[in-house]
């Protein structure tokens, strides 16, 4: 049984700098071991979707700390075994991201479809993915979403099985969610200092 994850890659590192800033960050591979680890689960595949933040030609120094971290944390996802990488880019005019939420929910339809996986895994913190979620579950694969703590798909609660990788000892969210699932990960074990 073919077990892929989509990970939309620009969310994932906004919330990983959000939560520990410019001075350290995941090192991917430990982190994805890590997760496979606490949730029993092994992925066959991961596909990450992101885009490289544009470098303005005059940098502050808070723009080059936020740069050099972004440039470690997708360099760590690069190597890591079994990722497919997919780059998109950012428009000139205003700087927002170009293909890469459209590519991610194409290829989620689109494998299903051909049969790719049997078990699929959304890691966003973005509910407009559900649509694509929404248009796989009439094939009866097992849809499961990973957030992180502080980029939760509330929409996706009400719908899915839904793991909140937390780094803190306590979550505190509704008990009414009953598909929720804790996912509680020692940032000693996946984090790296920014030298």
């Amino acid at each position: 049984m073919k077990t892929y994850l989509f990970i939309d890659g620009t969310n994932l590192y906004a919330s990983q700098y959000e939560l520990f800033g410019p001075r350290r960050y995941l090192n991917f591979s430990k982190f994805i071991k890590e997760v496979e680890k606490k949730i029993k689960v092994k992925f066959n595949k991961i596909y990450f979707y992101a885009s490289y933040s544009p470098k303005p030609k005059r940098l502050s120094k808070k723009q080059k700390l936020y740069l050099k971290n972004e440039g470690l944390f997708y360099r760590s996802v690069r190597e890591t075994e079994n990722v497919v990488f997919f780059k998109g880019y950012r428009s000139k005019t205003s700087g927002k991201e170009k293909e890469v939420d459209v590519k991610l929910a194409v290829d989620i339809v689109d494998f299903a479809h051909r049969n790719k996986y049997q078990s699929l895994y959304l890691f966003s913190g973005d509910a407009d993915f559900l649509q694509a979620l929404f248009a796989v579950e009439p094939l009866k694969k097992k849809i499961c979403l990973l957030c992180m703590e502080n980029k939760l798909i509330y929409q996706g609660l009400f719908h899915f099985k839904t793991y909140v990788i937390s780094f803190k000892n306590k979550l505190i969210i509704e008990k009414r969610f009953k598909s929720l699932n804790k996912v509680f990960i020692d940032k000693g074990a996946v984090m790296v200092k920014v030298k």
